[in-house]
């Protein structure tokens, strides 16, 4: 079987923060995908138990680098 090219990075609530930390990290060239069930994201987005989740992947080759721009960015928001 092939070696998975994705790594979980971090999970957030709602997809707003989850594109604000996917560009943060591309801008720095980080590839990024984000997954999300497909109901919590149509129309009116649903964010109670659990379905406005969106999980951020980043390519395991830069996975380290990716947390450690992560940290920064949460650090920033709490400043």
């Amino acid at each position: 079987m092939a070696e998975l090219k994705w790594e979980l990075l971090t999970e957030v609530q709602g997809r707003l923060e989850a594109e604000f930390i996917k560009s943060y990290l591309e801008a720095q060239e980080i590839d990024v995908e984000l997954f999300q069930e497909s109901v919590g994201h149509h129309i009116y987005p649903v964010t109670i138990n659990g379905l406005g989740r969106v999980q951020i992947f980043v390519s395991k080759e830069q996975a380290v680098e990716a947390r450690r721009l992560l940290d920064d960015y949460n650090n920033a928001k709490e400043s």
